[in-house]
């Protein structure tokens, strides 16, 4: 692997990172940067779903970016997650079994 294919990698590996934890943070309803572009929405609560999707987005597209540069996003995430954002769908289902088992049943 080249200099180049590293740093891409790395690089994307970050990335991954970032939109996983953007996305785990409006499952958990905490502050995103997100809430900053739009702080006067913050009192409707659709906005918790509306920013749930983008985040979703995010993450499906930085996936997709990997994927046509063929870099590795599967070892960032749980074998569930990989399902998830294989099947590209936000459902309650994702949203109540991301964590895993464990963390719902606690």
């Amino acid at each position: 692997m080249s200099q180049n294919e590293t740093n891409l990698s790395t690089f994307f590996a970050g990335k991954l990172q970032e939109a996983k934890t953007q996305f785990e943070r409006t499952i958990d309803c905490k502050h995103t940067a997100f809430d900053d572009l739009y702080p006067y929405m913050n009192e409707q609560p659709q906005f918790f779903w509306y920013k749930r999707y983008v985040a979703w987005q995010e993450l499906l597209t930085t996936v997709e970016l990997a994927e046509e540069l063929n870099i590795n996003w599967q070892k960032e995430f749980k074998t569930k997650q990989q399902n998830f954002i294989e099947s590209k769908v936000l459902d309650a289902k994702v949203l109540d079994e991301w964590y895993g088992k464990q963390r719902t049943e606690a």
